[in-house]
This record gives C-alpha cells, structure tokens and sequence, in this order.
C-alpha cells in the first residue's frame, strides 16, 4: 500500500519539478540573458531573423528561438549543416526553418558567441539553485480544493465522533472478573511489554506469572500461549458483551462519516460497502489512537478507561495485541494534528485494493488525492526540522493496520464461534463474502 502511495507521489513530485525548470529549456536564462527592452522601454527586434528579441544572448540581441537554436547549433558538428542554395538565403522570421547553414552564419556574424553557451553539468547545478531558491521564496501553501477536502472530513468527524464518549455509558458493564490472563499496559520494550500497570488489583495466580515473564521471557512466551490455548477451550469472556457494543457503536460512527463525504456518496453502492467492509477497524483504530495515553498506556475515554487486559477478557490474543500496543505508541508519539488524523482515516477507507471493489480508477484517484492533501497539509503547516519524515511515517502506520486487519477478523470469527454475542452489523462488517 505504502508503494502505491510513494509511487503516486513520485509523479506528481516529478511533473512539479519539470514545471518549475521549464524555464531553463531552448527558453531559458542560463546563458547570461539580459532585459528584453533599452532604458527608452523600445522593443528591440533579433538580429537575426527580425523577430522580437527577449534579451540578449550569447553576446547577441535575439529571439528565444535563435537563442535556442545556436545552442543546439553549436553541440554538434558544424560539417552536418550546409546551405542547399548558395549561401545567400536571406534569414527572416517566416523562413528561419529552411536554412540552417546561413541561419548559423548569421548568428556568428552578429558576434554570438559558442563559449558562453553553459555545460550541461552548469545547467543542472543552476536549475538545482533556482529550485531551492524557488523552494525558500514560495512556501508551500494548500490549494483551495485542498483546504475544501479537509474542512469537509472535519465537519464529517465532529458531527459522526463524540470526543468525549458520553454515549459510552450505554453500553452493558465492563465485567473485569475473569482470573485468567495476566494483564499488561506499560510501553513495549523489544515487541514486549515490561512492568505490569493493572485497571484493577491482579489475582495471585496473575501477579506470579507476571514475575516468572520477566525473569525468564522466552519460557514466558510460550507458557503464555499454551495458557491462551486452554482458555479458549472454556472461556467465558466478560468482557466480550462490552466490547460488542462498543464496536457496534463505532461501526455506526463510521458508515455516519463515510456517508456525510461526497465522493464516497459518488460512489456505486456496492464499492461504498466493499471499501467500509475493509476500512472499518483501521479507522477505529484511528479513532481510538486519538485516546491513548502514551505514558500509561491506557485508552481514555471520558467516563471509561480502557486497559490492554480488557481487550484479552474480550477474547483477543496477543497475537493481534502485541502488534495494536506498538501501533498505538508509535501513531501517538507522531502528536498528529485533527486534520492529519481525519486524512489518514480518509485514506484507508478509499483503498482501490479492497475486495469487491469494482470500480478501482475512481477510489484510486481518490485516495491519491487524500494522499497528496496530507503531504502538502504537513509541508505547509509544520514547522519542526523533521517534519519531511511525518508523512512516511503515517504510510507505515496505515500499511501496519492492514496485517493487523486481517489478523482482527480471523480472531473475531474464531470468538463468535465459541462464545456468540458478536453483534449482526460485526459480522456483516467481517465477514469475507464480498
């Protein structure tokens, strides 16, 4: 995903490059150029072929296209032009093309001069010149269009997401009884999570567990997948009805969003299914990365607070924790900005890559769209040193959420077939028919 991306933006990056040294082709100024015009402000005509002048060049006053066609004149050997009449052709601006021999003569006889036509080598060192100049003389600035695209997927988010989760009271209660797993919040250190910071009091089974892992980590990790084994065997997961609700509300949030966007309205009924069927854990993950407190590592939502080990009594393993716990820290130590994280939510929900969808060129346009907003948004409005890494990073994290994506909807599947409470609209949104 993060190729496509990079790709896209390579393009677009190279067809801005070629815009701003046009200049510095046949029509260029790398060659001493002058002021078209004398101090009396008179036009001045080319001394060779009569046509406007735009300066001098090469020593002479003349037009772009004689300046231009010295310069080529002169990079390859003058034995190759001769004249098909008498070398007497009269050189005028309509009939400049029918002679090159006495077109070059008469460039050389008004004193142009082939030494100070500039090397290849100094005509690249002065377009990289004028670029970085160009670069600090005209800051980077959004479009309108592009301000248009984020003000909507602004408005789209505060009215679809309650920052301060009061609705999450409504959910059925966040039972924390189960004994079972060992219980982890603290950053992690090498894919791993050191000192144990509990929502509640451990049990003692737990605590033990706890001090044998850190003792002995690769004994640990094994015990903790044979334990994981056996409770899935009999679980009863107390948290699995809170999480059900939750989700459930979150979905809702998101088709609210996705629908408020006109160009997903655009889109035919089927893609806009097949793209939320896709998108919808990765912008919940958004959502709730705008939560987490990356010095306790837990999520906080207003009257709620959410720790890892709720997530395991719901029945998830660590094989989706582990990678979802560093995700979350690296996304948040970003400090990404409301119109960054909205972007990033609009790019993974217009991804041509989705299964079912059918219309592929339009999400993909789209989603380049999106793309190029957030790299411009970054570059015209942050102004810390290392702000050229941010969009890359926030790339890596959206090519993150994929593998964790799928990793969600295999153990979702697994949990609903052991312990039924997953929600209608859950199973729509996972389940693999297209």
């Amino acid at each position: 995903m993060s190729c496509l991306y990079d790709m896209c933006l390579l393009q677009i990056r190279m067809s801005k490059e070629m815009e701003e040294l046009s200049p510095l082709g046949d029509s260029g100024h790398g060659d001493g150029s002058e002021d078209e015009t004398e101090e009396d402000d008179e036009p001045k005509i080319c001394q060779v072929c009569g046509d406007k002048s735009t300066g001098y060049h090469f020593n002479a006053m003349t037009c772009e296209g004689c300046k231009g066609f010295f310069r080529r004149a002169m990079k390859r050997p003058v034995a190759q032009i001769c004249c098909p009449f008498q070398n007497t052709c009269i050189i005028t601006k309509s009939n400049r093309r029918q002679c090159q021999s006495c077109r070059l003569q008469k460039c050389i006889s008004i004193g142009m001069k082939r030494e100070l036509i500039m090397s290849d080598e100094a005509v690249e060192k002065r377009r990289i010149q004028i670029r970085r100049k160009r670069m600090h003389e005209e800051p980077i600035m959004l479009s309108p269009q592009q301000e248009a695209v984020i003000q909507e997927l602004l408005t789209a988010h505060q009215k679809t997401f309650d920052m301060s989760c009061a609705q999450f009271i409504q959910f059925r209660p966040l039972d924390r009884d189960q004994k079972f797993m060992p219980e982890y919040s603290q950053e992690p250190k090498s894919g791993r999570y050191s000192n144990a910071v509990m929502c509640k009091p451990p049990t003692e089974d737990a605590m033990q567990w706890t001090i044998n892992s850190l003792s002995s980590p690769s004994s640990s990790i094994q015990s903790l997948e044979n334990k994981e084994r056996t409770c899935l065997k009999s679980a009863i997961f107390t948290s699995l009805p809170h999480f059900t609700d939750l989700t459930t509300y979150m979905i809702k949030n998101v088709i609210n969003f996705s629908k408020t966007l006109a160009m997903f309205r655009a889109l035919i009924i089927e893609d806009q299914i097949s793209l939320l069927k896709g998108a919808t854990f990765e912008i919940i993950l958004i959502h709730f990365n705008m939560f987490f407190n990356e010095v306790t590592g837990i999520w906080e939502c207003g009257p709620l607070q959410y720790c890892l080990d709720d997530a395991m009594r719901a029945g998830f393993q660590r094989h989706l924790l582990d990678p979802m716990m560093n995700f979350h820290y690296t996304l948040r130590k970003l400090h990404l900005r409301e119109e960054e994280y909205v972007l990033m939510q609009a790019i993974s929900l217009f991804s041509p890559d989705r299964p079912g969808v059918t219309h592929h060129n339009v999400v993909d346009r789209n989603q380049e769209t999106l793309a190029l907003t957030l790299k411009t948004y970054i570059e015209a409005k942050r102004t810390e040193p290392d702000k050229n890494l941010l969009y890359p990073k926030i790339m890596a994290c959206l090519t993150e959420m994929r593998s964790m994506n799928e990793e969600y909807t295999k153990q979702m599947l697994k949990i609903q077939d052991i312990q039924p409470e997953v929600s209608p609209l859950l199973l729509e949104i996972i389940s693999k028919d297209s």
